[in-house]
């Protein structure tokens, strides 16, 4: 007769989802040259932001379908550059065979299915949006704070080497010094507002710019950004 499972012994791992930083890098081509260069332009502006990150390719963006040995040159290309391809994501068929094939997973977004409402019946108020996470403790280097479907408001500092992320606004009362994400979920209108500018990297729906890159003249200033088309704009706060 087998024995009964011991429900006591300690489990020997957990599953769960949670938020994880994964850059995308969507191709145009599959040159290994020219990806190289451009890699290796954009990170060394913020070398230590990139060095071992983990990356998704996004083929979207090529004109045909890629085969083995052009996306295999471009992980070795990627991995030249300092980072590491952990899947392929924006996937089709062919993404899907390829994603098998060099045995890395498939990144998808994760949709919500809609439910019909019936014509009989009104149609259901919208949940009220939750309240703004508030942090009201430093965010210290090496933590990160997130606050999921809604604003995320810091009451002090997010120190250097911190991260303060939101899937919609970010508000910072204090010195923002460390790495901010708005939008962390795509919403493209989602903005950043801070106190004391000095942020080491600003994203918003993905679309970032890091500190290098950042406008000098706004250091130390009440600034807000917010994106526009693909593009990141920085502003004054009262001007």
């Amino acid at each position: 007769m087998n024995q009964p499972a011991d429900l006591t012994r300690e489990q020997a791992i957990e599953i769960r989802f949670g938020q994880v930083g994964l850059v995308q890098v969507r191709l145009h081509t599959t040159d290994p040259g020219a990806i190289l260069d451009e890699l290796t332009g954009r990170t060394a502006t913020a070398p230590h932001f990139f060095e071992r990150t983990a990356v998704a390719l996004d083929l979207s963006g090529l004109r045909g379908e890629p085969v083995l040995a052009e996306i295999r040159g471009v992980i070795d290309v990627v991995r030249r550059a300092g980072m590491l391809t952990v899947g392929l994501t924006q996937g089709n068929e062919s993404t899907e065979s390829l994603a098998r094939q060099l045995d890395v997973p498939l990144i998808t977004p994760i949709r919500v299915p809609s439910r019909p409402v019936p014509v009989v019946q009104a149609a259901p108020q919208p949940d009220p949006a939750p309240p703004a996470l508030m942090q009201y403790q430093p965010v210290r280097s090496g933590q990160r704070v997130y606050a999921r479907d809604r604003d995320l408001i810091v009451l002090a500092t997010v120190a250097a080497g911190a991260e303060a992320m939101a899937d919609g606004c970010v508000h910072v009362y204090g010195s923002l010094r460390g790495r901010v994400m708005a939008g962390a979920h795509g919403d493209t209108a989602a903005r950043v507002f801070c106190q004391e500018f000095r942020a080491e990297l600003v994203s918003i729906a993905g679309v970032f710019r890091v500190f290098e890159t950042l406008p000098a003249e706004l250091a130390g200033h009440p600034v807000q950004s917010w994106l526009d088309g693909e593009t990141l704009r920085f502003a004054r706060l009262g001007t």
